[in-house]
């Protein structure tokens, strides 16, 4: 299985975090993203939309780091990572929404203004991660982790964006149980560390 790959990219490395955790082999292929190399063949006929990260696993080609976890969870990672039934699979599915939407749209755009110069509304991504951020904590702060009262792809979805926060100029002092569930996380046998975090 190859993963075409962006160190930098949090939406990549929630695929290299989970696999790691779940102890899943994977070729990293690092992309030339300055360069374009994304969006040129082969890339670009692997992944029409031109984005990162992109997993090949035989002639399955997939595309969007949520569905590469899902995928990645339900056929290697086991029913911990991604159970069976439709209510728990539900739960989970619910943060992957929110690890592609407001997060992304969050603390994830303020990292782009702040760290590679995005021409991005930064004021209304700091709202967005206000919002957020307090709804997570408060999640937290009745839980241990974001699903099914263990680690799962959930996690994985949603930790890079929110760890690299502060690369955005966002400051998680004020949400102490997302800092003691980052502490959690970067506990976990395997975890994979990534620049910023």
């Amino acid at each position: 299985m190859t993963l075409y790959d962006l160190e930098l990219s949090g939406n990549c490395y929630k695929v290299r975090l989970f696999a790691a955790l779940a102890n899943i082999d994977l070729t990293i292929t690092p992309v030339d993203f300055l360069a374009g190399e994304h969006k040129r063949a082969p890339l670009s006929v692997l992944n029409p939309w031109t984005e990162l990260p992109i997993l090949v696993d035989g002639k399955r080609v997939l595309r969007d780091s949520q569905a590469i976890l899902v995928y990645l969870a339900g056929t290697r990672g086991g029913a911990a990572w991604w159970p069976v039934e439709a209510p728990q699979q539900a739960e989970i599915m619910q943060w992957l929404s929110t690890a592609a939407n407001e997060i992304q749209n969050g603390p994830g755009a303020a990292r782009l203004v702040d760290k590679f110069g995005y021409a991005i509304d930064k004021a209304d991504a700091l709202k967005r991660a206000a919002r957020i951020l307090d709804l997570i904590d408060a999640h937290l702060q009745q839980h241990d982790w974001l699903a099914l009262g263990r680690p799962t792809i959930a996690d994985c979805a949603v930790y890079p964006y929110v760890a690299l926060a502060p690369e955005g100029g966002i400051d998680l002092t004020p949400y102490p149980h997302i800092i003691r569930w980052i502490a959690r996380i970067k506990a976990l046998p395997g975890y994979l560390t990534m620049p910023g975090t």
